[in-house]
Order: C-alpha cells, then sequence, then structure tokens
C-alpha cells in the first residue's frame, strides 16, 4: 500500500530524513551571512562545486540521457533546463546579497513566498487558484508588506534586502515552474547537472565582468561555502526528494516552510541577529499566507484526482 496515501504514521527514516533536510536548508542563509564573501562568489561556487559534484553520475551511468538533452531527441527538455539555469543564477542573485545587506529571518521569511508566485504564474498561465489560494495569496503578500514597513524605520538598505529577497522568490518559482517542464522527460540527476551548469556559467560571467573576486578569501569563508554546498544543495535537497517517496508532497511543503523560524535561531546562535520585533507580526502573516497557498493547492489536487462515483448499475 502507498504510504502517502494510506493514513499510516510516517516512518521514523522519514522523520529522521525530514530533520536532516529542514536542518540542511535552515543553515544556508545563516553560512551565506556567515561567509562574509561577495554573495555572487559564493553562489558561483556554490552551484559550480555542487555541478562537479554531480558530474561522474551525469557522464557516466546518465550520459546517454546527457547527450539526448544536448543534442538528440530531448534538445527541448533541455532547452527548458538551460532556462531554469537562468533563472536559478537570477534568484541566487538576488537572495543571496539579501541575507548580507538584512537580516537572516526577513530574507528567509519573504524567499518563503515563492508559492505565492507559483500560484500567480500558474494563474496566467490559465490555472487559476482556488479561493483558498487568492487568501493565501493576500495574507502573505499583506505580511510582506507588513515586514518590509517595518523595515523602512530601520535603513533603506534593510528595505533593499527586502526588495531584492522578493524578488528572489518569485525567480525561483520561475526557476520551479521552468524546472517542471524540463522533469517531464529528464531525471533529477540530469536536470539538476545542466541546471546547475548553467547558473554556474552565467555567476561567473556576472563576477569576471564584475570585478567579483572569486578567492583570497579566509578559512571561514571557504568552511561555510562547502558547508553551503555539503549542506543546503546537496544534502538537504536530496533528503527531501526521498522523503517524497513516502509521505506527501504537501507534508514537505508545508515542513520547508520550518526554514524560516530554523534559520532566524541559527542567525541568532551564530551571528547575534535577534528578529526585529517589529517586524514579527508580518512575518507570521506571511508564513500564515504561504501555507494557506499549499494546503488549498493540495485539497484542490486531491479533488481533481478523486475517481468519479460509480453510477447506478443498470437493471438486469
Amino acid at each position: 500500500m502507498n504510504m502517502r496515501s494510506s493514513g499510516q504514521p510516517i516512518a521514523p527514516l522519514t522523520v529522521l530524513a525530514l530533520a536532516v533536510a529542514v536542518f540542511a536548508v535552515s543553515s544556508s542563509a545563516p553560512l551565506i551571512a556567515f561567509a562574509a564573501a561577495p554573495a555572487l562568489a559564493v553562489a558561483f561556487w556554490r552551484n559550480g562545486l555542487a555541478s562537479v559534484a554531480l558530474t561522474p553520475i551525469a557522464l557516466g551511468p546518465r550520459r546517454g540521457e546527457v547527450r539526448d538533452a544536448i543534442r538528440g531527441s530531448r534538445r527541448r527538455a533541455g532547452m527548458f533546463c538551460v532556462l531554469a539555469g537562468l533563472a536559478l543564477a537570477a534568484h541566487f542573485a538576488t537572495w543571496m546579497p539579501s541575507v548580507q545587506l538584512g537580516t537572516v529571518a526577513t530574507s528567509t521569511a519573504l524567499v518563503a513566498t515563492q508559492p505565492v508566485w507559483q500560484g500567480l504564474i500558474a494563474a496566467w498561465q490559465g490555472r487559476r487558484p482556488s479561493v483558498a489560494g487568492w487568501i493565501g495569496i493576500v495574507l502573505a503578500v499583506a505580511g510582506a508588506a507588513w515586514a518590509t514597513g517595518a523595515d523602512v524605520g530601520v535603513s533603506g538598505q534593510a528595505v533593499v534586502a527586502d526588495l531584492l529577497a522578493v524578488l528572489g522568490a518569485f525567480f525561483a518559482a520561475v526557476y520551479t515552474a521552468l524546472g517542471e517542464r524540463a522533469r517531464v522527460s529528464l531525471s533529477t540527476t540530469t536536470y539538476t547537472w545542466i541546471c546547475y551548469g548553467v547558473c554556474a556559467v552565467v555567476l561567473l560571467t556576472v563576477c569576471l565582468a564584475g570585478g567579483v573576486p572569486l578567492t583570497g578569501y579566509s578559512g571561514r569563508a571557504w568552511a561555510a561555502i562547502l558547508a553551503l554546498v555539503a549542506g543546503a544543495q546537496l544534502l538537504g535537497h536530496s533528503m527531501f526528494n526521498y522523503a517524497l517517496q513516502h509521505t506527501s508532497a504537501t507534508t514537505v511543503s508545508v515542513l520547508i516552510l520550518l526554514e524560516v523560524p530554523g534559520a532566524a535561531l541559527l542567525a541568532w546562535l551564530w551571528l547575534g541577529q535577534a528578529p526585529r520585533p517589529g517586524a514579527l507580526p508580518g512575518l507570521g502573516l506571511l508564513l500564515a499566507g504561504v501555507a494557506v497557498v499549499i494546503l488549498g493547492a493540495a485539497r484542490t489536487a486531491r479533488r481533481m484526482a478523486a475517481p468519479e462515483p460509480a453510477g447506478e448499475p443498470l437493471p438486469g
């Protein structure tokens, strides 16, 4: 029986995988702030090293699939991989600087509005969100406005950080929408390798054009970069993918929201960044809105997937 639909408790191994994944992604924003290196350079190394780590698999067991994606029967999917890589580069180029310009708590919460943008993209594509989805979007936007408004009184830099985080959420939604198209015919490994590779090349070009130093960092910065690659970039997403085989996507999506308080707690312990009291109600409203969007979408998906009721038997 499929555990995702059986109503049985989640297996202990899946619970452990989810706990590891949440901790891994929660460490992302604090590590970016801790690195004390240029955000664009950290983004390049994060994606470049992850792509290198996946190369033995992509050019080994997945070599034929990669070839098809580049110049074979799956070139259309390969094109979506490239576009997703461009969107991912835009995501990292906006969100990661926001972490260093503002606070970890606010930046992580604002980038968590990705499902809201995902719903608006779906509406633009003709798949309109449900009533619950629209309610969640309104709540999330109101919460983001509240949190950003609280930062107006702090500094102009904090407001810029907030706007960059919102842009990061939008580009993350575009990246996910494009990735959804690519993964119709490509494995996760092939898609990820091409996407991360394109993202790294774009960020490298931007860094070289802008004179952003790519080396000469402290040992602390390199340790943070390697922790980002091993943790949030590879381990976190891998554990979430494992959990998706054993529990519902809704459960995973809601648990990902734990990244927000997790990142805030780690930033408080590591960096001494206490969340700003004025922004806390807005951040709470924002998270509530995102949760409503996710749960509303899941309810709609279950209703659409439910089998039609059987008709009355014909008289014999």
